[in-house]
């Protein structure tokens, strides 16, 4: 078997889940992605009759743009034991979908190049040995082994050799399609204009197709949770910010270890190309929230004032952009229907610095050519965890703002997820991602800086 190389999904592809809309079901989900993919499945496995709602196609956002690492390495302490059964998670759905999705245990190292950021590398061991997982720090000898040909010159190194990565573009459609075999109802170009509620409790969705009837709601909207959120009046602090991504041809092999270096991160996928990326650098587009969710963002602000670039506007029915409507009833056309995938576009200077880096941290390489290129949006919270709680509205339970961490972490939060839904334990300590820390004056403190 091979693994596709049609990445990321795009909306020139047609839709393979196109069904009826059902009437009723025990648990509706909102958003395709591995998140709402994987919240489906295991509530289906729990003997629920569930169905999926997307407005674009399975994985068509960050959930097929993303670098497609699979890594405890770095993850803020909550989310650690969370992650460890996402892993175990990952072996067992590889083992059973039809495709092969690339997932393979080669390991997650970041590159030291200072002092300062091998004590932050130190700081961070004690969660990894908690946690079970494999990290440790590594001399220039054992960076040598690891990148034989790197002309960089780092004074060491924090390496997981227990982390994976993936193909998510092939990787979440694979789930799906396991998903429907169990009896999950997809339905794709389908979009919930807003929920059907009754004396304050849900009784279902309403889409541009018609009704559902459903006790439970699960909101996995990605970038488009808070908009969603705000059309029934709760407030979300989550902003999305642009990340860009560059795949190349097929280059010798420098490394299977997947690498965060002071220029960029890369990895090998499973065509024989690299996944480049910027190395934590992203960008803000400016609009409502933006300004709204300020104050919940001015720890992350100050703990890396240039993390992130400003622009002044976001394009045309993005999420945030000033023009994106707020406020709409259940008989009107939503922001959701004018843009079925967000599809933000990568800029060429930044994607030619990302070969051009890349062929200088490994010169025999000569000069590396890019196959294509892409961007994503990023969901992301003021302390930088996601929100997987029950909401203010009884029956709505939300999955969002993974904060780049999504598509790793993603069939735990499922099985979470689904549990919740169910009325059942989720099994982890859920107390960093309450829905109301944002409310009840819990301080907002940003996860490890490692």
């Amino acid at each position: 078997m091979s693994v596709a190389n049609s990445f990321p999904i795009t909306l020139s592809q047609s839709p393979r889940y196109s069904g009826d809309l059902p009437d009723a079901a025990d648990v509706v989900v909102i958003g395709g992605g591995v998140i709402g993919i994987c919240t489906a499945l295991f509530a289906a496995r729990a003997g629920a009759k569930v169905v999926v709602l997307e407005k674009g196609l399975v994985a068509a956002e960050q959930s097929s743009r993303n670098w497609g690492w699979i890594r405890q390495q770095g993850r803020d302490p909550a989310e650690m034991p969370i992650m460890a059964e996402a892993q175990n998670l990952w072996e067992g759905l590889s083992r059973e979908t039809n495709q092969q999705i690339g997932l393979t245990q080669a390991g997650v190292t970041y590159l030291g190049y200072d002092a300062a950021a091998m004590s932050r590398y130190e700081n961070w061991l004690p969660h990894a040995a908690a946690n079970g997982a494999s990290s440790r720090l590594l001399s220039k000898a054992e960076i040598a082994k690891l990148y034989p040909d790197l002309k960089d010159q780092p004074v060491g190194a924090l390496h997981t050799a227990s982390d994976y990565r993936a193909e998510p573009w092939v990787a979440v459609p694979a789930i799906a399609e396991i998903a429907a075999r169990e009896g999950v109802q997809i339905v794709e170009h389908c979009a919930v204009r807003c929920l059907d509620i009754t004396n304050g409790t849900v009784a279902g969705v309403v889409t541009e197709k018609g009704r559902v009837v459903a006790p439970r709601v699960v909101l996995a909207g990605g970038a488009w949770s808070s908009l969603f959120l705000r059309n029934h009046g709760v407030a979300l602090p989550q902003l999305s910010v642009r990340s860009q991504v560059a795949a190349t041809e097929p280059l010798a092999d420098v490394g299977q270890s997947a690498c965060s270096s002071k220029r960029l991160a890369f990895r090998r996928r499973a065509d024989g190309g690299y996944t480049l990326a910027p190395n934590m650098t992203s960008e803000l587009f400016v609009g409502p929230d933006a300004f709204r969710a300020l104050p919940k963002f001015l720890a992350q602000l100050r703990l890396d004032p240039f993390g992130c670039r400003l622009k002044p506007a976001a394009p045309q029915g993005f999420p945030d952009a000033w023009n994106t409507k707020r406020r709409w009833s259940a008989e009107e056309e939503t922001p959701f229907e004018r843009m079925r995938i967000l599809d933000p576009k990568p800029v060429p200077r930044i994607i030619a610095k990302l070969a051009r880096d890349f062929s200088d941290m490994f010169p025999h390489l000569g000069p590396v050519r890019i196959k294509t290129a892409w961007a994503g949006m990023i969901d992301t919270m003021p302390d930088i965890v996601p929100v997987v709680d029950h909401t203010p509205i009884d029956g709505l339970i939300v999955g969002t703002g993974m904060s780049g961490h999504g598509f790793g972490i993603g069939p735990a939060m499922g099985r979470i997820l689904a549990d919740l839904a169910m009325g059942r334990a989720a099994g982890h300590d859920l107390s960093r991602f309450r829905f109301a820390r944002f409310s009840d004056g819990t301080p907002m403190v940003p996860g490890p800086d490692v």
